[in-house]
């Protein structure tokens, strides 16, 4: 199968739930011009299915490959990274004052959309950048940003974040690195850092100039707990003042990962200062590192959820391709007994529409997500508290879209699914991943109904729903799922316990997902019968729109049972009569 970049539905989306046109009257964002924005995507279009597609099957049965502490490639990676690097797709939304285009988010996301579709595995190396340049920018000193930002932005150097530890995977707070503070000698004012990190993306590899690595550690007397965290920036080259690689720091990869998925992606357990030299530098104040690892946590979270509507679009494709080539059986009830293409048979046809309809409700969320951040970004204080509500929803929703849409996709593929030769089990395999790492599916749940549940005593998502209830028309049942959000959340604020909460916490962030992606697709098929859409838009979008609206809408108000049953019947066995 030929990757075929989604570029028509992806400007759609820009337009219709991002709101771009809107942003680019804005002085900060003049310049995402229409005609800008369909070059950026038509652009990043064209590199990704001609560079980077064209390396996703090697990259998951080569893989990456540990040889005498170096991280290999296969062949043809560093030269697409180049390519990257030269063609300046990782300075679309950084800085301009560090060489960055400061375009709005959105379009950024569609860049890393549209390079996780083609390549999901090699997507990962500018996505952590992408975290480490926010990082630096909102948290680091000026020296800082004017050391590491030019080169991260230029894609020359890379990022990565340095959080897991063995013993702490979900509970930062139990982290065990140190950063003693040097008093003396040429790094004086400056940490030696040590201990072990695991589950490292892109921690070690040839295909940036430098590393700059994140990394949470511990200062001597810190408080216990995640109010004792500190971030540092510790770069596998150090760097002198004029911006020269300097030796090599005393840091290092001490295995990869053997892993279900995301093979060419070398994910590193990381050792720091096993011979008492790694240097770094404290980003922001002591035991503010928290603060700043949101910031990373935040925009990766986006990311990640963007990653689920890479993997569905990949998939979607890939079954959609074999659907139309395999043919099989004749059609039920049709007096033409000749075998027909699967795709013409209603199971499977139940099965595409439905991939479809995912894969395209997730990037509606996404880019409606992405929009109010850039509008958070422009000083809308309303639309910034409101992308903090959904980032938990496109992180969990999206990822989970990406795993079912890929099951489907197997499924489309009936036994040859199963064999890897098709393809179809590599995003199946790729995209588990995608609901655990950045803070589990589960987690964002737990931040859903705690902390972005209680902003402004509900208000924020209150204001959501009543918002598509107003909008969902003839809707009925999108109305409905937006009003029992509206009420269960209440009802979680008010009279349940926290453990009812934690308790019906992941089907009601699916219910909110749902209710948001619907509301956005609605848009969407509204805008779609306008003078001026896409042809093949203004044909599919109301089909597509009114399946998710019919189907998928419905099963997810089937959920309040779920989200209001609360937490005592999950007790009701001992510990050793569940597990026994």
């Amino acid at each position: 199968m030929d990757f075929s970049p989604p570029t028509a539905e992806q400007v759609f989306a820009l337009k219709v739930c991002a709101g771009i046109e809107e942003l680019s009257t804005q002085d900060r964002f003049a310049a995402a011009s229409p005609d800008m924005v369909e070059a950026i995507a038509e652009g990043i279009g064209d590199f990704a299915q001609g560079v980077w597609a064209p390396l996703s099957r090697v990259g998951d049965t080569e893989g990456a490959k540990l040889e005498n502490g170096v991280v290999r490639l296969p062949a043809g990676y560093a030269e697409a990274y180049q390519g990257f690097v030269e063609a300046g797709w990782g300075a679309v939304a950084a800085p301009e004052a560090f060489g960055g285009q400061a375009l709005p988010y959105s379009l950024a996301c569609c860049v890393l959309e549209t390079m996780g579709a083609a390549n999901f595995a090699f997507s990962l190396l500018p996505m952590l950048t992408v975290g480490a340049i926010e990082a630096l920018d909102h948290h680091g000193s000026e020296d800082q940003k004017t050391l590491f930002l030019p080169k991260l932005i230029s894609g020359e150097w890379s990022g990565t974040m340095n959080l897991t530890e063995p013993q702490a995977g979900s509970d930062v707070g139990a982290l065990r690195t140190t950063a003693t503070p040097i008093t003396e000698g040429p790094h004086a004012g400056k940490y030696r850092i040590k201990g072990t990190k695991i589950f490292i993306s892109w921690g070690e590899h040839e295909l940036s100039g430098n590393i700059v690595h994140l990394v949470l550690a511990r200062t001597p007397g810190a408080p216990a707990g995640s109010r004792g965290i500190s971030l540092f920036v510790v770069p596998k080259y150090l760097v002198g003042q004029d911006g020269t690689l300097g030796p090599r720091n005393d840091l290092k990869v001490v295995s990869l990962e053997h892993k279900m998925g995301i093979h060419a992606s070398p994910t590193c357990v990381m050792s720091y200062g096993d011979n008492d030299e790694c240097i770094g530098e404290i980003v922001g104040a002591e035991n503010a590192g928290l603060r700043a690892m949101f910031t990373m946590m935040n925009s990766a979270r986006i990311n990640v959820g963007s990653q689920g509507v890479q993997v569905a679009e990949a998939a979607t494709q890939r079954a959609m391709a074999y659907a139309r080539e395999r043919v099989q059986s004749a059609r039920a009830g049709s007096a033409d007994k000749a075998s027909v293409a699967i795709i013409e048979h209603p199971d499977v046809r139940r099965m595409l529409l439905r991939m479809r309809a995912l894969t395209e409700g997730a990037r509606a969320l996404l880019y409606y997500t992405s929009g109010q951040v850039d509008r958070g970004t422009l000083g809308d204080a309303t639309a910034q508290t409101r992308a903090e509500l959904l980032v938990p929803l496109i992180k969990s929703w999206g990822t989970d879209v990406g795993c079912e849409v890929a099951s489907l996709g197997v499924q489309v593929h009936g036994g040859m699914g199963f064999i890897e030769e098709t393809g179809a089990a590599q995003h199946f395999r790729d995209a588990r991943i995608t609901p655990i790492y950045e803070g589990t599916n589960g987690i964002q749940a737990a931040d859903l109904v705690t902390r972005k549940l209680g902003m402004n005593n509900g208000g924020v998502l209150a204001a959501l729903m009543a918002e598509i209830a107003r909008e969902a028309g003839d809707a009925a049942a999108l109305a409905e799922l937006a009003q029992t959000c509206a009420g269960t959340g209440e009802w979680m604020l008010k009279d349940a316990s926290l453990d009812d909460r934690l308790a019906g916490s992941v089907p009601f962030q699916t219910m909110c997902a749902v209710a948001v992606a619907g509301w956005q697709l609605l848009r969407q098929a509204r805008a779609a019968g306008e003078d001026g859409a896409p042809a093949g838009i203004a044909r599919s979008k109301p089909v597509i729109a009114r399946y998710f609206l019919n189907r998928i809408v419905p099963e997810a108000i089937g959920l309040k049972a779920s989200a209001t049953g609360g937490s005592a019947l999950l007790y009701d066995l001992s510990t050793e009569e569940l597990a026994g």
